[in-house]
């Protein structure tokens, strides 16, 4: 009798680790397909604008400029996917220390009649002199309260002409600039490369907006102060033609003042 018990004993001791191992592929293939099941409640590939959505946000908006051409502010207001509708836009303002959007006057008095938040954005010139620069895009822009602080649009150094010193230090001249006539601290507006170089231990006091559409939401960056975050560049909304850069705010909805006049 000894010898069948110690026989049935060393069988269920054997057979004890494959079980644990068969245990553990699954719950492996049950985590991940929990973690599945969450991404695509995250995401949904919305057809009204052709491109994936991350849903769990729920403001969302568009930036444009004269690329964009004529737009059709009032059909851009009653877009709507799968109940997901067009909260806010940004419209480019100014470039360098001369240059005005063409389109900048007629989408900025647009996008407020059609009753969408509206940001207005610099893109910035690092061989320019960002004193003036900067009074390029005060002379353009006449924010209002309700509007979206100033934004600086930071995407360009050919080559890394321009020594990270002196980029940073003129940036700094910008914003500061604006921030004095404007009495907010502007938004600024990078891709991931660019936060790396320039702006992660320099400018961590500022809001920021990243663009970023390498993953299902930006990481690596300061959560704090990030904001907005620009997920796809390939949208289609009606009334713009081609291409569409698409938003979202990343924080709760109440935040939003924080980064507005």
């Amino acid at each position: 009798m000894s010898d069948l018990v110690l026989f049935i004993y060393r069988k269920r001791h054997y057979l004890f680790w494959p079980f644990l191992a068969f245990c553990l592929v699954l719950v492996g293939l049950w985590w991940k397909r929990s973690q599945k099941e969450i991404n695509e409640l995250q995401w949904q590939f919305v057809n009204g604008y052709g491109i994936r959505m991350p849903l769990k946000y729920t403001i969302h908006g568009i930036d444009v400029s004269h690329h964009n051409s004529h737009i059709n502010w009032k059909r851009v207001r009653q877009a709507q996917a799968d109940g997901v509708t067009l909260q806010f836009v940004f419209v480019k303002a100014t470039e360098g220390a001369t240059l005005v959007d063409r389109r900048f006057k007629h989408n900025w008095a647009e996008a407020r009649k059609a009753g969408l938040k509206r940001g207005a954005y610099h893109f910035y010139h690092p061989k320019r002199d960002p004193v003036k620069q900067a009074q390029n895009f005060i002379q353009a822009v006449p924010l209002k309260p309700g509007d979206f602080a100033p934004v600086l649009d930071l995407e360009r150094n050919d080559r890394g002409r321009v020594p990270a010193e002196k980029l940073i230090a003129d940036v700094r001249t910008w914003l500061q600039r604006v921030e004095d006539h404007y009495g907010r601290k502007p938004i600024i507006y990078v891709n991931r490369h660019f936060y790396k170089l320039y702006i992660d231990g320099n400018f961590d006091d500022y809001p920021l907006w990243i663009a970023d559409y390498s993953s299902n939401h930006p990481k690596e960056f300061n959560a704090e102060r990030l904001y907005i975050w620009q997920h796809n560049e390939k949208g289609s909304v009606d009334g713009i033609r081609g291409n569409v850069d698409f938003n979202v705010f990343v924080c709760e909805p109440e935040r939003m003042n924080e980064i507005c006049l």
